[in-house]
């Protein structure tokens, strides 16, 4: 089953709970729970999903500690908090505690407000670890379209990476602000926007010239022809639009790979520790693709806060990622799960729910020992992926000795 699945079943399950559901604890396990359980976070693993999370730093009010609902972690790292209101109430964050535990927990760069039917995430857009004030996407479990089930895969826990959810973050914040604004232009133009297109009109021919300033009176006069003039542009951008669509053959789309950007290190980055474990892994792997007759990229690697990803020297060209937590192993490959079992016959193979890019399969391990079992299988992952790539390097090589 698929992450999109997933999410309609819990859809399906809250609209049929939701009236029965009364306060913030059956909030909690009738809705919130089961939507966590489908990012992909281990519900029943404290160690990854804990309830009534008290942080070292809480204060008390009102002779308790503070405390938020939920503290979602990826590999003993606090990632996401998780504020729960009752059905019905507002999902507002209304009293500060759930900012103030977002403030004090460095790595933790999203908070979710939710009442189990929408979900407000937030982070820290304005001023770096200060929780924003206003929300930069909002999910409706009972009502949402595809964009928002692509926008809620970067939250799933194989494919979190603050880096990502940031930068798109900020672009989700100004799509929208520049949506509106072009859209009310559009409807009720203003007259700054009505004197600059009479400017680059008759900037634009001879024939469009006309004695005198942009004045008022200018103005008034193209205001009713500017109005007509958008909605004949409308109209012919969206009649050649589906002409062209209709004219095409159908293709399939393929998800676009998210190309990740170099940037300079962010304080959280500083933080992620490379552990032995995965220094091990990583050298066991090198040494299986070294034994390749067809290919010789060099291994490189890129540890996240999710993940410990294995790439042929740029991170978009990853074939194994890693997931090496001390409670359970696996990593995620590229290639089909029928593949993948055909190579790992004594191993557990799952789909991956969700996927960022084009993630497959799921190949469950004991310890990094298991990768001297695997040998075929990560050899032909290295192969499949180095394949893609093979032209493209190769002209690289031979640009630079002629340079």
């Amino acid at each position: 089953m698929g992450f999109t699945e997933d999410i309609a079943k819990v859809s399906e399950q809250v609209r049929k709970r939701a009236d029965q559901v009364v306060g913030e604890e059956a909030t909690k396990m009738a809705l919130i729970v089961p939507f966590l359980n489908a990012l992909g976070y281990d519900v029943y693993d404290p160690s990854e999903v804990m309830p009534e999370y008290v942080a070292d730093f809480a204060t008390r009010k009102a002779g308790q500690f503070e405390k938020v609902d939920y503290a979602l972690a990826i590999n003993g790292t606090i990632v996401m908090l998780v504020e729960a209101k009752a059905r019905g109430q507002k999902a507002e964050a209304h009293d500060g505690q759930l900012s103030r535990y977002f403030n004090g927990l460095v790595t933790a760069k999203v908070a979710i407000v939710t009442n189990g039917i929408d979900y407000r995430f937030f982070t820290d857009l304005r001023e770096k670890n200060m929780m924003d004030k206003e929300p930069f996407f909002t999910f409706n479990i009972l009502e949402y379209d595809s964009k928002d089930i692509d926008n809620l895969k970067f939250f799933h826990r194989d494919n979190f990476d603050i880096t990502a959810i940031t930068s798109h973050a900020e672009e989700m914040v100004y799509v929208k602000g520049m949506t509106q604004l072009v859209g009310n232009l559009l409807r009720s133009p203003s007259e700054e926007f009505i004197r600059f297109l009479v400017a680059e009109l008759r900037a634009s021919a001879p024939k469009y010239e006309f004695p005198g300033n942009i004045n008022t009176r200018i103005i008034n006069k193209f205001n009713p022809i500017i109005k007509k003039s958008i909605q004949a542009s409308l109209l012919d951008l969206m009649t050649s639009s589906l002409s062209r669509e209709m004219s095409q053959p159908v293709k399939v789309e393929v998800e676009p790979e998210i190309e990740e950007e170099e940037q300079t290190q962010d304080p959280q980055e500083s933080r992620i520790v490379t552990t032995a474990e995965e220094i091990e892994a990583f050298e066991k792997i090198k040494s299986i693709t070294q034994t390749s007759k067809s290919y010789s990229f060099e291994l490189k690697y890129k540890d996240t806060t999710s993940y410990f990803g294995i790439h042929l020297g740029k991170t978009t060209w990853w074939f194994l990622r890693l997931y090496l937590s001390s409670q359970k192993k696996s990593f995620i490959t590229r290639l089909s799960v029928d593949e993948v079992k055909s190579l790992a016959p004594n191993f557990e193979v799952q789909e991956v729910t969700a996927s960022l890019g084009d993630a497959a399969s799921k190949v469950i391990i004991s310890s990094v020992s298991d990768f001297d079992k695997l040998t075929s299988l990560i050899l032909r992952c290295y192969e499949a992926e180095a394949a893609k790539h093979q032209v493209f390097a190769t002209n690289v090589i031979r640009m630079e000795k002629s340079a």
